[in-house]
């Protein structure tokens, strides 16, 4: 069994923590740096006293990171997980992709899937009670400190197109409690001979969690309910919003035109400037 020590091993944060709660996201480009700038700056406006965390690998710039550590956000550099040779050949990105496709939307060409499992690194994060995980591609549009007393594990459903999603989880926004015995139980049921997550993290946490908490779809509302199940879509409610596929800082992309209130949204954040009252925005319905 791993030592405490050990099982740190990995990690680099820049500073201490603050707070006994967290907000985490992750970074391992200069595009979702972009992400990661109005995630944080949404969650700021919140009045919340967690810790935004960023969890970044070494291959993104500091002039990237810069801005984050300018609005007081903590800074964790991570190094990938210590993965099999044969793990990592099957989870890259033209293999993966090539043996599941995504088919509902297009994934930018800065994803790479193996990135995703530096969110497991989450668990290692002993210096806090409870986290929540948010994707850098997502925004917080109202207080969501009540996700500090979910249990662990929380998520909300995969859904964006059709009610049958309801049975799987969309791991863009969960609750865990940071545990060196549930990160080492991880690693050892991650990476065994021949196995293939096929939609890497999100997959991997729907096994490793069986008896997942389902949060509201409201929680992680995925950006394609806007134009596939417009009925569902109500900003006096929508709390997290996640651009799931495709990008808002992504110029003239597949969806762009449908999803534009959408997009126009999260500019506004990104630059801090006329972000507007949540609750004077129109539903999709009245949009259209």
């Amino acid at each position: 069994m791993m030592l405490g020590s050990e099982m740190l091993q990995g990690l680099r944060p820049h500073t201490r923590p603050r707070s006994g709660q967290a907000f985490v996201t992750l970074v391992t480009n200069a595009d979702y740096a972009m992400g990661a700038l109005a995630l944080a700056r949404s969650i700021a406006r919140t009045g919340t006293r967690a810790d935004i965390v960023v969890l970044h690998t070494a291959g993104v710039r500091e002039s990237d990171l810069a801005p984050l550590a300018a609005l007081d956000c903590r800074l964790i550099e991570v190094e990938h997980l210590p993965l099999s040779d044969g793990f990592n050949e099957r989870h890259a990105g033209g293999n993966l992709h090539a043996a599941a496709p995504f088919t509902k939307g297009r994934k930018p060409s800065f994803h790479t899937p193996l990135d995703n499992f530096c969110k497991l690194r989450l668990w290692q994060l002993i210096e806090y009670d409870t986290c929540v995980f948010i994707d850098a591609d997502a925004l917080v549009l109202r207080n969501v400190d009540r996700l500090f007393d979910y249990p662990e594990f929380s998520a909300a459903p995969n859904v964006y197109e059709s009610l049958a999603d309801f049975h799987r989880l969309n791991s863009g926004v969960f609750v865990a409690k940071p545990s060196l015995a549930t990160f080492q139980d991880m690693l050892r049921q991650l990476d065994r001979p021949d196995v293939f997550w096929r939609r890497t993290d999100q997959t991997f946490l729907e096994a490793f969690f069986p008896d997942w908490h389902g949060l509201p779809i409201f929680m992680n509302m995925l950006q394609y309910v806007w134009f596939s199940m417009p009925a569902l879509w109500n900003w006096n409610s929508v709390s997290i919003l996640h651009y799931q596929y495709e990008k808002p800082w992504e110029e003239n992309h597949p969806k762009a035109e449908q999803l534009r209130p959408l997009i126009d949204l999260w500019h506004s954040f990104h630059t801090g400037q006329d972000v507007p009252d949540i609750a004077t925005l129109a539903n999709p319905r009245a949009a259209a």
